[in-house]
């Protein structure tokens, strides 16, 4: 029998949404669902900064993201807005990057 030797490089620091953040994120998509919008979803963490994308159809390209980046070691972080590859917007709190997605009432065609 092997065993097998602990990773000693192994950092778990990869950013993420807090729960309330992905709740918020999760009922604006669930809106979306419900208007045809959309109809899959995937999560990306990395270091610095993770996304949240949104798919029309599971094997095309995200129509929506929605992207937390850390900017600096003092947890200052921005929200990103991208629709259809395009940069909307940079925010500070991501309940004004939900309420612009929710006013804009995006329709993908």
């Amino acid at each position: 029998m092997h065993l097998l030797a602990p990773v000693l490089n192994f950092h778990n620091s990869k950013l993420f949404f807090s729960k309330t953040e992905l709740s918020k994120i999760l009922n604006c998509y669930a809106i979306g669902v419900s208007k045809g919008n959309w109809k899959d979803y995937a999560i990306f963490f990395g270091k610095k900064e993770v996304s949240f994308y949104m798919f029309k159809h599971s094997l095309a390209n995200p129509d929506c993201t929605l992207t937390k980046v850390l900017k600096n070691k003092n947890n200052i972080f921005i929200y990103n807005l991208k629709v259809e590859n395009k940069i909307k917007s940079k925010f500070n709190k991501i309940d004004d990057m939900l309420a612009l997605l929710k006013r804009r009432n995006l329709k993908i065609i």
